[in-house]
Formats: C-alpha cells, sequence, structure tokens
C-alpha cells in the first residue's frame, strides 16, 4: 500500500496547490463582487456546466471508462487502450457539443419565460435574478465541452500511472480566472465589464484543463484521432453510463434546484452557499479525491482480477484514510468557520453582515462533510464491481430527502435550511450505499473499520477539546480582529493537527506501518 500511498501524496499536494487557488480565487471574486445578485447570478450559471461536466465527464464516464480501458490496457497493451481513448473522446466531443448548443439556444430565450413567471406573480427582484443567471449561463456553456474531455484525458491518464498532472489541471482554471479577476480589478470598470472579463477567463481556464492531461497523454504515445466507429468496448461503456446519467441526472436537478432556490431566497443565498462549499472542497479535494483518484483504478484491477480479498483490502484502507482525515477536518471547520470566513472573505465588497450570514451555513455543511466523503468513495466501489444501478437508487432517495427538506427548512431557516436538507441527504445517501454494499459482498462491512473509527473519534474528541481552550486564549489577548482570526488559522489549526495526529500515533491507528514505510523512504531518498 506504501506505494499507493505515494501516488494519494502526490495527487493530494496537486490538489492542495488547486484548492488553495481556489480559495483565494473566491476570496478575490468576493472582494469584487460581494453577495450582489451579479455575482449569485454568476455562480448559478456556472453551476449548470459543471454539474454537466460531473454528468458526461468525471461521473458517469469515468465511472465507465476506467474500468473498461484498464481491461483493455491490460489485454491489449497501450495500442489498444490508445484507441479506445479517440473513440470515447470523439463521441465525447460530438455529444458535448450538441448539448451545449440546445442549451445556449434554450437560454437564449429565456426572458420570454421569465415574463410569463412575472405574471404568474414571481417577484420582480427574482426574475431579475433568473435573467442574470440565464444570461450568464450563455457564456459559460462552452466551458462543458473542454472540462468533460479534460476528464476523460484525466481518467486515461489515471489508469496509466500518471496521477499528478491531471490532479494539476484545475490550477489553470484558478489562474486565468484569478488573472481575470485581478485585470477587471486593477480598472475602473463597473461590474458588468469585470463580469465579462470573469467569463473569459473561466473559458480560457477550461480550455488548459484540457490541453494539460491531454498533453501527458501525448507524451505517452496516444495520438489523437476522431473514431466514431462503436465497437463492443464503446457500446459496454455506454450500456455502463446509463444507469449512472440517469443516478448523476437525479444529482444534476438535485443540486441545480437548491441553487435556482437560493438564486430565488435573495440576492445573497446562491454566493454564501457556493463559498460554503468552496471551503467544504478543501478537504475533500485534497484529500478524499485524492484518495479516491488512486484507490479506484486499483479496486477495478482487483474486480476485473475477481481477487475480492485484495479488492475489499484495499477499500478499507482507503475508507480508513477518508475517516482520518475528514471526520477532524469536519470539527474543526465547525469550530473555527466565523474566523476562517473572517480571514479569507471579509474584505472589499464581503461585510462582516455576510459573514454572519454564511457561518451557520457552514456549520450545517460541515456536519456532512465525513459522510460526503465515505460516498465518495463508496460509490467507486460500486462503479468497480460495475454495478451502477445501485448508485442511481440512492442518488433518486437523496433527492427526494434534500428536495422535501429543502421546502420544509427554507421556510424557518432560509439559506441554513438549504444546506441542513443536503446535509440530510448526503447521509441518507451514505447509508443506503454502504447496507447495499454489505449485500454484494460481506467484506465490505463497516465492522473492521470499527476499531479504528473509535481511535478517530477519542483523537477528534481531544483536538476539539484543544481547540477550543486555544479559540478562548487567542480571544482573551483583545488582539485586533485580523490579528486574532490569523492567530487561530496559522496557529490553533496546526496546534489541532498535531495534537490529533499524535493521539492517533499513540493509540496505534491500523494503517500506521504503511505510512512508516512511506515516511522511511522519503528519509532514505533525502539522505
Amino acid at each position: 500500500m506504501s506505494k499507493h500511498l505515494k501516488n494519494i501524496s502526490v495527487v493530494g499536494f496537486a490538489t492542495v496547490l488547486s484548492r488553495v487557488l481556489g480559495l483565494v480565487r473566491e476570496s478575490v471574486a468576493a472582494a469584487v463582487f460581494g453577495t450582489s445578485a451579479l455575482y449569485s447570478a454568476f455562480t448559478t450559471a456556472f453551476t449548470l456546466p459543471n454539474l454537466f461536466r460531473r454528468l458526461l465527464g468525471e461521473g458517469a464516464l469515468t465511472a465507465a471508462f476506467v474500468p473498461t480501458l484498464t481491461r483493455e490496457l491490460e489485454r491489449h497493451d497501450r495500442a489498444g487502450a490508445f484507441r479506445l481513448v479517440s473513440k470515447v473522446v470523439s463521441w465525447l466531443a460530438l455529444v458535448t457539443t450538441g448539448i451545449v448548443t440546445l442549451a445556449m439556444a434554450v437560454l437564449w430565450n429565456a426572458d420570454t419565460v421569465v415574463r410569463i413567471a412575472v405574471g404568474w406573480g414571481v417577484h420582480p427582484d427574482t426574475a431579475h435574478r433568473w435573467m442574470l443567471g440565464a444570461d450568464l449561463a450563455v457564456v459559460l456553456f462552452p466551458y462543458m465541452i473542454f472540462v468533460c474531455l479534460a476528464a476523460a484525458f484525466s481518467a486515461a491518464c489515471q489508469v496509466l500511472g500518471r496521477f499528478a498532472e491531471p490532479a494539476l489541471s484545475p490550477v489553470w482554471l484558478n489562474l486565468a480566472i484569478l488573472s481575470a479577476l485581478g485585470l477587471g480589478a486593477s480598472w475602473a470598470w463597473g461590474d458588468a465589464a469585470r463580469m465579462r472579463l470573469l467569463c473569459f477567463g473561466v473559458l480560457a481556464g477550461g480550455f488548459l484543463q484540457m490541453a494539460v492531461p491531454a498533453a501527458v497523454l501525448w507524451r505517452e504515445g496516444w495520438r489523437p484521432a476522431f473514431d466514431l466507429q462503436a465497437d463492443e468496448r464503446v457500446r459496454e461503456i455506454v450500456r455502463m453510463m446509463g444507469p449512472t446519467v440517469i443516478g448523476s441526472a437525479i444529482y444534476l436537478i438535485n443540486i441545480s434546484v437548491s441553487r435556482f432556490v437560493g438564486l430565488s431566497l435573495n440576492d445573497a443565498a446562491a454566493t454564501v452557499l457556493n463559498l460554503a462549499t468552496r471551503l467544504m472542497e478543501l478537504p475533500i479535494g485534497v484529500f478524499t479525491i485524492a484518495i479516491a483518484t488512486v484507490v479506484f483504478p486499483l479496486i477495478a484491477r482487483h474486480a476485473a482480477k475477481e481477487d475480492w480479498a485484495a479488492l475489499t483490502a484495499d477499500y478499507h484502507k482507503g475508507m480508513r484514510l477518508v475517516l482520518v482525515i475528514n471526520i477532524p477536518a469536519a470539527i474543526g471547520l465547525a469550530l473555527l468557520s466565523q474566523p476562517i470566513i473572517r480571514l479569507l472573505f471579509q474584505h472589499g465588497a464581503f461585510r462582516a453582515s455576510d459573514t454572519a450570514l454564511m457561518t451557520p451555513v457552514l456549520v450545517a455543511y460541515a456536519v456532512g462533510l465525513p459522510f460526503i466523503s465515505f460516498t465518495s468513495l463508496t460509490l467507486r466501489a460500486f462503479y468497480a464491481l460495475r454495478d451502477t444501478a445501485t448508485p442511481v437508487r440512492a442518488a433518486a432517495l437523496s433527492f427526494a430527502v434534500n428536495i422535501g427538506l429543502s421546502v420544509v427548512l427554507m421556510q424557518w431557516l432560509s439559506t441554513v435550511g438549504l444546506a441542513l436538507a443536503s446535509t440530510v441527504a448526503v447521509m441518507v445517501q451514505a447509508a443506503f450505499l454502504q447496507s447495499r454494499l454489505t449485500r454484494k459482498l460481506d467484506g465490505f462491512t463497516v465492522v473492521s473499520l470499527l476499531p479504528s473509527l473509535g481511535k478517530i473519534v477519542v483523537g477528534a474528541v481531544l483536538m476539539a477539546a484543544v481547540v477550543w481552550a486555544s479559540v478562548r486564549g487567542v480571544a482573551a489577548l483583545a488582539l485586533p480582529t485580523k490579528a486574532a482570526d490569523l492567530a487561530v488559522v496559522l496557529g490553533v489549526i496546526p496546534i489541532g493537527a498535531a495534537v490529533y495526529g499524535g493521539a492517533l500515533w499513540l493509540l496505534r491507528i491500523e494503517g500506521r506501518e504503511d505510512i512508516e514505510q512511506l515516511l522511511a523512504k522519503v528519509r532514505a531518498k533525502l539522505g
């Protein structure tokens, strides 16, 4: 497992850079636009191509493509694998171009629908936000083509054992957007001109996201060829994608409705939900996705060989790492939500009132962090077993719970209600998936994880106590607000992490030997 831990650390390091730049990007955007209706419309509009990316790219396609490409690589070496890559990329380019063209045509005429909605009693302010979102979505939708192709290229790189470069590809999106925001902020332009620059930055960044993993495949020997001939492997991928597309479509509707409802509530809701989600994506993106990225091809290989013992062993190792990181991350986000938000976002057009609005939203999301991470890896297990139907049922259940609770809770808790509904929905989804996974194979039971989970909880409780006491100590110093927040982020967080890590080490958390082997190899190389 030490080799795979090394791959996880490589992906994690690359993703750290991407996520940190993503937070910087959101911080700069919040300073430029605040929680205005224009920026809420942008976050909602950008959700649409991003969710289609998950639908056709990182979700259904990757789930079907990785196991099939893995078998093709084992049976027909790289030549056969590269032919399959060209076929998949050709079909994906054709399908995404068609969807983008249709979506842009529909959104171009959204003003008619909005006028009808106003006639039915929709508030003019809500209608204005809807129109802003539709106009921006027309501009942003081509991003979907780039990022879906990027997902296919990245999946192929992962099967070939190249993890770092695909993990770095989102860096180019963040750098392009930051460049656009910096250019807009440096000139005395209005918000409309700055928003046009921001949209251009998204499109430029999407192209670079596609180009980076494609260049890696080129260096590995792949040469692009437009090939729409459908053979049995392509048909197999389509068959496997079918149920997953339905499940992802449910998820797509789920998230879109939440953002749409947020856009309907007030000017700030969609922006606040987006920023809270971005903070959540730091531990998810840096650790959970890194672990899942490495573990998925591994367990897919075991499934292809029908080596069930190795499959469940590596699955549990990956799940243990997910829980080790995300349980304390959730507690830390909940305890330190306010100083983190103030430090990262409260400047420029983002006010103290926006921090007060966002803090409980982040706490509500943080509770669901371990369950989101758990679900991410559990879904990979179903995909490795070539079961795409169960994730569809899980997505449908999650959708029903989320929509039902959103309608009820937003009446009492507004934006926080939407976050709570999302958290409960992912909890239900995690429980459903785990129960069905155990039915498929006894080795997937969580019983073997309980000793590790007990040690994680003990370490997390100790960490929480130290963090709580440390925050009170910083408050007693009566420092200026920014200085106090900086002390919490740069001082209290590392102290809490050290206490937690030390506790797990003393409790001899399972899997410690793999980490020790990895550290020994690092020391040997440095020596």
